[in-house]
């Protein structure tokens, strides 16, 4: 799955650990023998091919089970970061934002700069942008220390990747750049290729658009070869999305309405509302951009709501 590798093959690798679509006898969320490294991995796999089901229905056990185990550290406090990144993926951010708030608070009882710190940090950070609240998301990454040195650990989504969009967020665009970049580095040399869990192509090749668009262009086009190397509807469709930024007129409205058609295939309902508002603006539709907006409220997309309702209320140029 960090590779980037085709997601039926990772689906049917993973389907096979399970007996009947359940965890086997032995390999369970408390077990001392095994741990959780194992199923962590194997649901994040599942997140990340777009079978949010099953991963949902892996981090909801994992978080029962503790805590009718009585288990109030470390474990509860990864199992809610992990229940919030699934939520981010499915676009309930509201609800990410309130899994990943009660993984730091109980984090902040066991110790801080431990490999759960980055998780419940890095995916709180992510939904605060999705959710357009920049100033929240830069709060929490200062109180936090999100910023380089980075763990060895897998940290999903990448922290680099993340990092790199907030910076671009707060205005600081040559910073964000170089994270980025460093983003890049550090992707090739740990051979993460997957564009969903390490998309710093997509923010890199929007960012470099103004200054430098034939390296832009060619970012997307190598992130759009990832997606479809990778296979799944997000993947596509993100990377359709990006496409569509770096082009004007009918070229762009073209490669937003394919991204919509992937996207709305797809579980991740936030990347769905925005490519239906950047489609709608784009094709001048009320209608496309009305749909969106619903969609953006459903999520808890305050700042993409907020970009919706200022297209409609000016209005010029739509129909």
């Amino acid at each position: 799955m960090t590779h980037g590798e085709n997601a039926e093959v990772v689906v049917e690798l993973s389907d096979r650990a399970l007996v009947n679509g359940r965890l086997a006898p032995g390999l369970g969320w408390t077990d001392t023998e095994w741990g959780l490294e194992i199923l962590m991995m194997l649901a994040s796999s599942y997140t990340y091919t777009d079978r949010l089901d099953r991963a949902e229905s892996m981090f909801t056990d994992a978080l029962r089970t503790y805590e009718s185990a009585g288990w109030s550290g470390g474990h509860l406090a990864l199992a809610h970061a992990f229940l919030g990144f699934n939520h981010r993926r499915r676009g309930r951010l509201r609800e990410a934002e309130e899994s990943l708030r009660e993984s730091l608070r109980i984090a902040d009882r066991v110790a801080r700069g431990l490999p759960l710190y980055w998780s419940a940090t890095c995916n709180l950070v992510d939904t605060l942008l999705a959710r357009g609240h920049v100033d929240e998301a830069w709060e929490i990454a200062e109180q936090y220390g999100f910023s380089p040195p980075y763990p060895s650990t897998i940290v999903l989504p990448d922290p680099r990747s993340v990092r790199g969009r907030l910076l671009l967020a707060v205005g600081r665009t040559q910073d964000g750049i170089n994270e980025l970049e460093a983003a890049e580095k550090a992707a090739a040399t740990r051979g993460h290729h997957n564009p969903v869990m390490v998309p710093w192509a997509l923010d890199l090749a929007r960012a470099l658009a103004g200054q430098d668009p034939a390296r832009a262009a060619q970012l997307a086009t190598d992130a759009r070869r990832r997606a479809e190397r990778f296979g799944t509807d997000t993947a596509i469709g993100e990377a359709l999305r990006c496409a569509a930024a770096l082009e004007t007129g009918q070229r762009a409205v073209r490669l937003l309405s394919q991204a919509v058609t992937y996207l709305e295939a797809s579980p991740c309902q936030y990347e769905h509302a925005a490519a239906r508002v950047e489609y709608g603006i784009a094709a001048r539709s009320v209608a496309e951009i009305q749909r969106g907006l619903a969609l953006a409220r459903s999520c808890g997309a305050d700042g993409l709501v907020a970009q919706a309702r200022e297209v409609l209320e000016t209005g010029r140029g739509l129909r």
